[in-house]
């Protein structure tokens, strides 16, 4: 299994002309190394991938990759709604030395279920790296039926899946019928604990960006048995985790790692910085848990 625990769908910090701030970004992979982070996602949702260019993609992702060292895995995103160009993006990425890719369904395109089987499996036939499957409905109001899901399990170079529907039954549905070392990580920050007690291995986190031990943690102490410690931290966080999706993410979590001197709160448009309610919720809970 590439790893358990807390996987963070790390933010891409930009300065306020919008350019990538390396140098920030830099500080951000070496917090979450020292805070127990068990794995970087770059250019994810989170990390606004939709509105980086190839070039800078390319850049991001070889940075993150050297920077890291090998330390912890890194995946990357590399999923899109054309199939042919994202079997393309996805070999040349996997070349790069990530250790995995994270592959959102086909968006806007409506693919009938054997249409996202062929769209995986092409992908995953093509790319050097193993594939996590990513299935986020409420986004791209394409859900991946479980009859898909256990297909697709059985390739050899698909490992997992981020599960973001927050719908329990159809996890454990998942669990049941794929095999134990086939990975379904969390994409809802709110139901880590509940998730992982119907067989997830932990999380692919937004929150991990401003409290990675924490969230590690929540991971690690229920691996390890102790439910009331995860439940405690799970119950502790759930307001902050709240508010970071009172508006679109990654517009609360960008304000909140600003907030903690990562950068500036800056979006690339069609998203715009965060209201000045949310700041104000968010300071609230973040002294609440004295991050700031």
């Amino acid at each position: 299994m590439l790893f358990e625990g807390s996987g963070v769908a790390i933010v891409t910090p930009f300065l306020n002309n919008g350019d990538i701030d390396y140098d920030t970004y830099t500080r951000l992979l070496e917090f979450h190394l020292n805070e127990g982070t068990d794995a970087i996602v770059v250019i994810g949702t989170t990390g606004e991938a939709t509105t980086l260019s190839k070039d800078e993609k390319r850049e991001l992702i070889q940075f993150t990759v050297d920077k890291i060292d090998g330390r912890i895995p890194v995946i990357a995103g590399t999923g899109g709604n054309n199939t042919r160009e994202d079997t393309l993006w996805s070999k040349e990425v996997s070349d790069m030395g990530v250790d995995a890719l994270l592959v959102v369904t086909p968006y806007y395109n409506k693919a009938s279920k054997q249409g996202l089987i062929d769209h995986f499996t092409q992908i995953a036939d093509a790319s050097s790296a193993p594939i996590i499957l990513y299935s986020v409905p409420g986004r791209t109001n394409v859900d991946i039926p479980v009859e898909a899901i256990v297909a697709l399990s059985k390739h050899d170079n698909i490992i997992g899946l981020k599960d973001a529907t927050a719908n329990l039954n159809y996890t454990s549905h998942l669990r049941r019928l794929v095999s134990d070392d086939f990975a379904l990580y969390s994409g809802n920050d709110d139901i880590i604990l509940p998730f992982m007690s119907v067989g997830g291995q932990g999380v692919i986190s937004v929150v991990a960006n401003a409290m990675p031990r924490e969230t590690s943690e929540i991971c690690h102490a229920y691996l390890k048995g102790d439910v009331k410690r995860a439940r405690d931290i799970q119950l502790k966080i759930l307001p902050f985790i709240d508010t970071l999706f009172i508006e679109a993410s990654p517009i609360p979590i960008k304000r909140a790692m600003s907030l903690l001197g990562f950068g500036t709160p800056e979006l690339r448009l069609p998203l715009s910085v965060a209201e000045d309610t949310t700041t104000e919720r968010l300071k609230t809970e973040m002294q609440k848990l004295n991050l700031i």
